[in-house]
């Protein structure tokens, strides 16, 4: 269980806690310290009230996790306590008990943990249950000792009133800017853990490229001594130089884009000449692709600021996409789209495959993934690299068929 998620827990669990101290303060109030405190209790219906209370703090007790992890479902169980207050001081003397301001208890819970309408609500419901009780003392309560209480009940109103005021405000102003820290730090706490498995990827992979390096020397010797030794042209021997030659390309590339990386070189480049590129990447390391492109939404001298990540963050996408697209259709169909948007530049890479189900949409792109098609591996490290250039990567299911990896970048200003 994660760190964010054991300490909701432990909230749910304090709340629910909170609240059965409230009963427990109204059942000593009521049966044990009316007298010492002045209480009036004239009504047998209140310790129905209590029972059907302590009934219903049960059962929220038992759903205290999904209650609290639900806004509306916190703020309906508030709601009911706010209501099972106001009739506990109705019963007990109502605008003369000096515990009405035990009716701020849900008005501070909601203001800390829920958006703040829900703090605003309850203060009005408060307000409003506090106003009729005290215009609607009779004549006689407003007496004591000869002496007009009036003014006193009203200033324990407009205290309570400016009370609630501060914690719909004040409370809820802070509670909201410390959970929008919170949320920041959690980001934070993500992207430096995605930062570091794609350090250990980063890593492995330089280590296993470092690795191919010798032994595919070797067997370009191997196939250099076949193929001069072959009288006729062979077809399997022109195969494994063609797989050969796609292997130290790539190598060679790798090595260039390490030292490139490694020295902080960014360069800018035309959509043209990306898409010139990206091309010819795919007609030699994916031969059997049918990429169709459509470049007619954004004018190809748009320049963007890329390095030497980009190219291989782009390839991945179109190689997801064509595996995608064969699986269903039996064809390696993919569609490269260019859009210019305000102060950006929109490449979409479309497939028409099976599309992408909602539970891997949150995932795929971020976090390592258990998935019998893959670990999402290309594209947590083309998502990085979109980040590195300033850019972000969407993904979503197509309505038709496929999916579409949406890939956002900044345009270079002239």
């Amino acid at each position: 269980m994660s760190t964010f998620a054991s300490t909701r827990y432990r909230a749910a669990d304090q709340l629910a806690l909170l609240r059965m101290m409230g009963l427990a303060l109204k059942l000593c109030l009521t049966f044990l310290l009316a007298d010492t405190f002045g209480l009036s209790l004239h009504s047998p219906a209140l310790n129905l009230t209590l029972i059907l209370e302590a009934f219903y703090l049960g059962f929220t007790f038992w759903l205290r996790k999904p209650l609290f992890n639900s806004d509306t479902g916190l703020f309906i169980a508030l709601l009911i306590d706010t209501l099972l207050w106001i009739t506990w001081l109705y019963f007990s003397g109502g605008a003369t008990n000096a515990f009405i301001s035990l009716l701020l208890l849900p008005i501070a819970i909601a203001a800390v943990l829920l958006p703040k309408w829900a703090p605003w609500s309850l203060t009005l419901l408060s307000t409003l249950a506090y106003s009729l009780m005290l215009f609607s003392l009779p004549e006689h309560e407003m007496q004591h000792h000869g002496m007009d209480m009036s003014s006193h009940y009203l200033g324990m109103w407009f205290n309570f009133v400016i009370s609630s005021l501060v914690l719909t405000t004040s409370v809820a102003f802070i509670a909201q800017r410390m959970r929008r820290q919170d949320a920041e730090l959690a980001y934070m706490r993500e992207a430096q853990l995605r930062q570091e498995r794609l350090l250990a990827l980063g890593t492995a992979s330089a280590q296993m490229a470092h690795q191919l390096a010798t032994p595919i020397g070797s067997l370009r010797l191997l196939v250099d001594e076949l193929t001069e030794e072959s009288d006729s042209d062979n077809q399997v021997l022109d195969e494994m130089q063609g797989a050969l030659n796609v292997c130290e390309s790539t190598l060679s590339e790798l090595r260039l884009a390490t030292e490139s990386i490694r020295a902080g070189q960014f360069n800018v480049i035309s959509i043209n000449q990306l898409l010139e590129a990206l091309q010819q990447q795919v007609r030699l390391l994916m031969p059997s692709v049918e990429l169709e492109v459509d470049s007619k939404r954004c004018d190809g001298n748009k320049q963007l600021r890329t390095d030497a990540s980009l190219l291989p963050a782009l390839l991945a996408l179109v190689e997801n996409g064509a595996r995608a697209s064969e699986e269903v259709t039996g064809h390696s169909r993919v569609t490269l789209s260019f859009e210019c948007q305000a102060g950006e530049i929109m490449i979409c890479v479309r497939d028409f495959g099976r599309g992408i189900s909602s539970s891997l949409l949150t995932q795929l792109g971020h976090k390592i993934i258990d998935n019998p098609k893959g670990l999402g591996v290309a594209l947590l490290l083309s998502h990085a690299s979109f980040e590195r250039l300033g850019g972000r990567l969407i993904l979503r299911s197509h309505s038709e068929s496929g999916a579409i990896a949406q890939v956002h970048l900044p345009a270079q200003e002239a």
